[in-house]
Formats: structure tokens, C-alpha cells, sequence
């Protein structure tokens, strides 16, 4: 006979409020503070994701914020600081100045609002939507795409990095079978924007709509950012058509209300937090920096003098595109010249050609000069950063168990190997991964992708030194063998 006691239903409630900046304009849709608080017995624990860039350092959010929120859950809810866990979505939208009451007002009514539910867990599939962004080049290093800087020339480009498609997908369903709250985990840096260039939760705001709409009944779409370091939306750099989120956002919803469908629910009662604080040691950068001042200075001894402006360049490189041989002039003048030994239009080509190749080697020259200018600002953030702070940075690694649905947190942009690697070796089939959560703390590329510094953005915006990779995964593996 059993005589042990069963444990406590899990109770949830989930809500949410609007965090948009009007100040800022008309919005293309709303930004959302979410929030979902888990009782089972005695453990409290509260997920919010805000459509923010971060919590701390870059955009709107005060560094205080997350200290702010927790102290007032604590005095008005009694909920332990350690068990609140913020994730970022990373979308660059404007958020209103009082984000920390709204977010306390979220948690606050969704706790008023517990109900015993049940949980189904599983993972969708959506590789249409991202890409990878770091370039692996021939010669060696990488470049990334970005906006701040041109892509290398296409002939230079060996392969790509991966991109991780699942998606961590948690349901949770009422009594009555009606789902109030769908947690999903996918690793996408939403920064597509809108065609008007006006407020936006990006990707996964519109992701997350379509979610509630289908679903109805009230029930709340939370997204969690996972490791997305490197992983840009498709299409980020397109000059062809009007960048819009919301045909991406449409289609990664679609993927996860498919996935939805084949969850079957499970009456689990366990939950399980574990906050753990990590010091990590912060990178000298001085020798990367002097080294990318001396190659800077190399590609600025390369630049050619030459004849052409853009105003002769653009009309000189299109005749010589269009039609090589003849580009001056029809082929039959061509052939007159020639008839009559005289070689003035062939000579004069020539001489075009040379000053093309100087324009265009040239071009390519600045191109790198200002993917180096750019790196380099970034990389001297830090260092000034590393010398007034000390050689150390602390931040929290936190684990949560809902039932079979385990989450490790990370408030750096995780690289999307780190996330693939860390759910490899999880005893537990679905881990998830989350990066930009309780903190912010800057790109954390892999130890090998540190080798690049410089050369990219995830390497140059980047605090820590390459040790820290194995810290971290170390403590994330104990952290899972707990849970």
C-alpha cells in the first residue's frame, strides 16, 4: 500500500498588459508584458517575456528594472526574487517608460487569476524562417550580416552556420480542456521590421497573435527567446521588396499551432526552479584591438588612386558589364578601327578597364575598412568596460521544470551551437534553451567563434573571454542533473 501523499495539483494563471511606448509614435501592433505564474504546493514560479531588446544595458530598460520587479513580487506576493525568471524577445521595439509597474501588474493579475491545470509538452519544426549569420569566408574568418556593414563579395563565402528549427512548445490547459497559456522556445533574432517602419513586436509578436487568435478563449501566447546569437530572419538585408515580420511571424505561428495539435495532455504536478550565480571572466581586448588597428591600416595602404567618381563609375561599369568587347560603341565601329590599323578604341577600353578594376578593388577595400571601424568601436565599449570593472562578470544560469518541460536561461546571446549542444546532452529529451534573460550581458559566441574577434559582430560585442563557454556549460550541466 502507498501511503505516500500525492503531490499538489500545479496551478497556473497567465496575463498580460501593454508595454508600448505611445510616445513613440503610432504603433504598427502592440508590445506586451506577459507574465505566467506556477504554484505547485509551496514553489511559486513566474516566467514574464517582454518584446524588448533587453532587460538591462541596451534600449529603453532601466539596469534596474529587474531588481525593481522582484522586490515589489516579493513584498506584495511573497515570491522569491531567485524564481522569477524576464526573457527578452530581443525585437528592437520602443517600450513606455514605466515597463517595471506593468510588469508588476501582469504578475500581479496573473496570480489573482490561479487555476489547477494540466500540461502537454512537445516541439514543432520551422526551418523557412531563419538563417544563420555568420559567413564562414575562404580565407579563414567569418563575417555576419548585418546592416551596420556590406556583405562580403559572394565569391568569398565557403559555407554557413547552422540554425537550430525546433521549437520547445508547453501548453497549458484548464480543467475544462480550454488552454490558457502556450509557451513556445525558438531561436530567431526578430528584427525584420514592418514596411512602415513603425513600432513592432516583430516576428514573434505577430507569431504569438496568430497563436491567440486561433486558439481563442483567452488563452496567452509567450514567447521565449532561445540561442540566437547568430541567427538572423531571411531576407534581412533585402533592397528588392519591403522587409515585413509579419509573413515570417504568420508562418512560424502556423508551425506551432500544427505542433499543438499533436500534443496530448498529461496531468504532471512537478516544478522546480534553480537559480544559480556564475562568474565569468571578462576578455582584454587591447591585443585585438591593436591588431585590428594594424590591419585597418594595411587595407587603407591598399586604396588606389583613380580617375573615376561614382557619377562615371556607375554608367562606365555598366556599358563594360553589358557588352565587353564592344563597350564604347557598336561592334561595327570596332571593326572599321580595326580595318583602317587603327587601335584608338581598343586602347581606350583598356585604360577604362584599369581604372574600373582600381574603382572597384577599392570599393571592396572600404567595405572592410568599415566592418573593421565598426568592430573596433565595439571592442573599445568593452575594454573601457573591462578596465573600470575588473577581470570578472557575474550573472545567473536558472533552470525550470514544468512536468517533462525543461528550460535552462542565459542572459547573454547565445550562440545558436551552444543551444543545439546544451539539448544533446540533456538527460532530459525536451530541454530549452533561453538566451537575453534576467540581464543582458552582450553576444557570447563559441570559444571557436571567439578566435574571429573582430571580424563579426557576436565576437566583437562581446564581454567574456573564451573560457567562458566551458563555465557555463558545465554549471548548466549540474544544473540539469538536479532538476
Amino acid at each position: 500500500m502507498n501511503n505516500h501523499p500525492s503531490p499538489p495539483r500545479l496551478l497556473a494563471g497567465c496575463a498580460k498588459v501593454v508595454i508600448t511606448d505611445e510616445k513613440a509614435g503610432l504603433a504598427n501592433d502592440p508590445l506586451y508584458a506577459k507574465a505566467l505564474v506556477l504554484k505547485s504546493g509551496s514553489t511559486t514560479a513566474v516566467l514574464v517575456t517582454v518584446d524588448a531588446v533587453a532587460i538591462a544595458e541596451i534600449g529603453s530598460i532601466q539596469n534596474s528594472y529587474l531588481e525593481t520587479i522582484r522586490s515589489r513580487l516579493t513584498d506584495e506576493l511573497d515570491i522569491d526574487p531567485a524564481r522569477v525568471i524576464v526573457n527578452a524577445s530581443h525585437c528592437h521595439g520602443r517600450v513606455c517608460p514605466d515597463i517595471a509597474e506593468r510588469t508588476v501588474q501582469a504578475v500581479r493579475d496573473a496570480n489573482e487569476a490561479l487555476v489547477p491545470v494540466t500540461i502537454g509538452v512537445g516541439t514543432g519544426y520551422e526551418d523557412r524562417i531563419s538563417e544563420n549569420r555568420r559567413l564562414r569566408l575562404k580565407t579563414g574568418k567569418e563575417a555576419d550580416v548585418r546592416h551596420a556593414y556590406a556583405l562580403p563579395p559572394d565569391e568569398e563565402v565557403a559555407s554557413v552556420g547552422p540554425i537550430d528549427p525546433e521549437i520547445g512548445i508547453l501548453r497549458l490547459n484548464r480543467e475544462t480542456g480550454q488552454t490558457l497559456a502556450v509557451v513556445y522556445n525558438f531561436a530567431v533574432h526578430p528584427i525584420l521590421g514592418v514596411p512602415s517602419g513603425k513600432n513592432t513586436a516583430d516576428i514573434t509578436g505577430f507569431a504569438s497573435q496568430v497563436i491567440e487568435d486561433m486558439i481563442s478563449d483567452g488563452a496567452i501566447a509567450l514567447f521565449v527567446q532561445g540561442a540566437a546569437g547568430d541567427v538572423n530572419p531571411i531576407w534581412y538585408k533585402d533592397v528588392d521588396h519591403p522587409r515585413d515580420a509579419k509573413t515570417l511571424g504568420n508562418i512560424l505561428g502556423l508551425s506551432i499551432l500544427e505542433a499543438l495539435g499533436k500534443i496530448h495532455d498529461q496531468d504532471s504536478r512537478e516544478l522546480n526552479v534553480i537559480c544559480q550565480m556564475l562568474q565569468l571572466p571578462r576578455a582584454d581586448l587591447s591585443k585585438h584591438i591593436a591588431s585590428l588597428e594594424k590591419e585597418q591600416q594595411i587595407h587603407l595602404q591598399r586604396l588606389k588612386g583613380t580617375t573615376l567618381n561614382l557619377k562615371t563609375f556607375v554608367p562606365l561599369i555598366i556599358k563594360h558589364r553589358l557588352s565587353p568587347e564592344y563597350p564604347t560603341y557598336a561592334s561595327h565601329r570596332y571593326l572599321h578601327e580595326r580595318g583602317a590599323g587603327r587601335e584608338d578604341l581598343d586602347l581606350f577600353d583598356e585604360e577604362n578597364r584599369r581604372a574600373l578594376n582600381a574603382y572597384i578593388d577599392n570599393i571592396h577595400t572600404m567595405e572592410q575598412l568599415t566592418r573593421i571601424q565598426t568592430n573596433i568601436n565595439l571592442m573599445k565599449r568593452h575594454q573601457v568596460r573591462f578596465e573600470a570593472e575588473g577581470e570578472t562578470i557575474e550573472v545567473e544560469v536558472v533552470g525550470l521544470r514544468i512536468g517533462s518541460f525543461v528550460l535552462v536561461t542565459f542572459p547573454g546571446e547565445l550562440s545558436v551551437e551552444i543551444g543545439l549542444c546544451i539539448k544533446q546532452r540533456s538527460p532530459h529529451p525536451h530541454t530549452f534553451v533561453a538566451g537575453v534573460t534576467n540581464g543582458y550581458i552582450y553576444y557570447t559566441p563559441t570559444k571557436a567563434q571567439l578566435e574571429n574577434r573582430g571580424n563579426a559582430q557576436e565576437d566583437s560585442d562581446c564581454l567574456v573571454a573564451p573560457e567562458w563557454q566551458a563555465l557555463f556549460e558545465q554549471e548548466v550541466t549540474q544544473i540539469l542533473e538536479r532538476l
